[in-house]
C-alpha cells in the first residue's frame, strides 16, 4: 500500500508525482503504455526529430519553470524567435498576422470597415448569458475577426469550432477582461498600466527541447524511478473500505488516496462501476479526432522562405488542413542539413470523417493543400503521421456546469482527484500548474482544488 496511486502517465499524472515527491509524498504511478507522456510523443528517424503530439510550450515561469529547473533541463531547453511572424492563408497567399497598430492598419486581412468596427469595441454592454467563442468575438470585434484570426487560431489550440466552444472556460482571459472591465481593449490597457500579467493574449517563451518535446516526459519518469510502473494498464478500480484499489494484469495497488491523471473518457470508464453519475458526466467531454503529418523535403523543393513560426488555415478557405508549422525554422535539429520539415494537422471538431481515412490518404490530402501555398514540388525525402482518435478536449458550451458537476460527484469519494487537461486549460503549462496545485492539495490533505470555469 501507498500513500498515494497515481493512474496516468502524462504530463499531468507524472507532474503531480513528482510534485508530491518534492513534499515528501510517497507516490506509485501506472501508465499504460511503454512509454511516458501520453500525447506527448517525439520520433526520431533518419535525421528528423518529430513531436507528434504538442510542438511546443508557453513557457512563463511558474510550475512549468520549477519543474524544468528541478530536473536540470534547464540546458536543453530552445526557443522559439519571438519576432517570428505568424501566417493566416488568405486566398492562396500567407499573411502575417499584425504585430503592432501600423501593422494592424495595413494588413490585407480586414477590410477598412472591419478595421474601424474595432473602435467601437469599448462601446459593447456585456454579455448576460454564456456565449460561445464565435459570439463573444462577433459581437465585440466584429464577424472578419472570428473569420480570420480566432477561427483559425481556435482550429490551432484546441482543433475546436468557435460556434461550439465556451468564451468562459476555453479563452479565460478574454471573458475575465469584458467581466471586470466591460472591455476588452480597455482591460488590457488597464492591467498592462498597472503592470499586470493576463491581458487578452498570453505572454511568455515559446519553447521546446533540444531532442524534442518528450524530454520532458522522460526525465520526469527518470527522476520519478521505480515510482513508474509502465507497461501496466488498469483493468479494474475499486473501492474498500478507507482505501482505493487498482487492479492490473501485474497484481493490486492500493492507496490511501487516488489520483485518475487520464483523459475524461477513460476515468469515465474506470468509474462506471463505482460512480456512474461521475462517469456519465465525464464521458460527456468531446474529443475530436487529428491527424499529425510531418513531411521532410529537401530545402530546394520549397519556395517559401519559412520563415516564421507556421500558416494558420481559415474554415472560409474550405481546406482540410488546419494548420502547418516551420518546424525546422522554429527550433534547431528537427531536420537534416539542407532538408526542411514542416508539421501539420488535419482533423478536428469540424472534420471527424478523417478516423475513416487512411493515414497515407491524409498525408496526400495535406501535401496537396500545401504545395500551392509554399511552393513545394516533388515529393516529400520523408513522411510520418500521427493518427489520434481523441485528440484534444473540447471545452464546449456548459463545460462549467458539467464540471460543476463532476466535483459535486467527486466530492462523494474521498481521496479521489481528477487531473488532466480537460480541466484547467489544455496547454502543457496549464496541466503542469495543475499538478503542482494537486500536490499542495493531497500533501495539506485539502479537497481537491475547484476546476476553472
Amino acid at each position: 500500500m501507498t500513500r498515494v496511486l497515481i493512474v496516468g502517465g502524462g504530463i499531468s499524472g507524472l507532474a503531480t508525482a513528482w510534485f508530491l515527491r518534492r513534499r515528501g509524498v510517497e507516490v506509485a504511478l501506472l501508465e499504460a503504455e511503454r512509454e511516458p507522456g501520453g500525447t506527448i510523443s517525439t520520433v526520431s528517424r533518419d535525421g528528423f526529430l518529430v513531436d507528434t503530439g504538442p510542438t511546443s510550450a508557453l513557457y512563463r515561469g511558474g510550475a512549468l519553470g520549477e519543474l524544468i529547473a528541478g530536473l536540470g533541463l534547464q540546458a536543453e531547453v530552445v526557443e522559439a524567435d519571438a519576432r517570428a511572424p505568424r501566417y493566416v492563408v488568405k486566398g492562396d497567399a500567407l499573411v502575417p498576422l499584425p504585430s503592432g497598430p501600423l501593422s494592424f492598419l495595413a494588413t490585407p486581412l480586414f477590410s477598412a470597415r472591419a478595421k474601424l468596427r474595432l473602435l467601437a469595441e469599448p462601446f459593447h454592454t456585456r454579455a448576460r448569458h454564456e456565449e460561445s467563442v464565435a459570439q463573444f468575438v462577433s459581437r465585440r470585434l466584429g464577424r472578419e475577426f472570428l473569420d480570420w484570426v480566432v477561427d483559425p487560431f481556435v482550429s490551432g489550440v484546441y482543433a475546436g469550432d468557435p460556434a461550439r466552444l465556451s468564451v468562459r472556460a476555453a479563452f479565460p482571459r478574454l471573458h475575465a477582461l469584458e467581466a471586470e472591465y466591460g472591455s476588452l481593449f480597455l482591460g488590457a490597457l488597464a492591467r498592462a498600466l498597472r503592470g499586470r500579467a493576463g491581458g487578452a493574449q498570453p505572454r511568455g517563451r515559446l519553447i521546446s527541447f533540444r531532442r524534442g518535446m518528450q524530454t520532458l516526459a522522460r526525465a520526469v519518469a527518470s527522476a520519478l524511478g521505480s515510482a513508474v510502473r509502465l507497461d501496466t494498464p488498469v483493468t479494474a478500480l475499486e473501492r474498500a473500505g478507507d482505501e482505493w484499489r487498482a487492479h492490473t494484469a501485474r497484481g493490486e495497488y492500493r492507496a490511501a488516496c487516488l489520483i485518475l491523471a487520464v483523459p475524461a473518457y477513460r476515468a469515465a470508464e474506470l468509474l462506471a462501476p463505482i460512480a456512474p453519475a461521475l462517469a456519465e458526466a465525464l464521458a460527456a467531454v468531446s474529443y475530436p479526432p487529428v491527424a499529425s503529418v510531418a513531411l521532410g523535403f529537401e530545402r530546394a523543393q520549397v519556395r517559401h522562405p519559412l520563415d516564421g513560426f507556421g500558416a494558420l488555415l481559415p474554415r472560409q478557405l474550405q481546406r482540410a488542413t488546419l494548420g502547418v508549422i516551420f518546424s525546422s525554422g522554429l527550433f534547431p535539429g528537427r531536420a537534416p542539413a539542407g532538408k526542411v520539415l514542416l508539421t501539420a494537422f488535419i482533423g478536428g471538431a469540424r472534420n471527424p470523417a478523417i478516423r475513416d481515412v487512411p493515414p497515407p490518404a491524409l498525408a496526400e490530402r495535406v501535401l496537396a493543400e500545401l504545395r500551392p501555398l509554399l511552393g513545394v514540388q516533388g515529393e516529400p525525402v520523408y513522411r510520418h503521421v500521427t493518427f489520434w482518435a481523441r485528440a484534444i478536449p473540447q471545452y464546449e458550451l456548459g463545460h462549467g456546469e458539467r464540471l460543476a458537476h463532476i466535483e459535486a460527484a467527486q466530492a462523494q469519494l474521498p481521496g479521489l482527484y481528477l487531473r488532466a487537461n480537460w480541466r484547467d486549460g489544455v496547454s502543457l503549462a496549464d496541466s503542469v500548474a495543475s499538478a503542482a496545485s494537486t500536490a499542495v492539495a493531497v500533501a495539506d490533505g485539502e479537497k481537491p482544488p475547484a476546476p476553472r470555469t
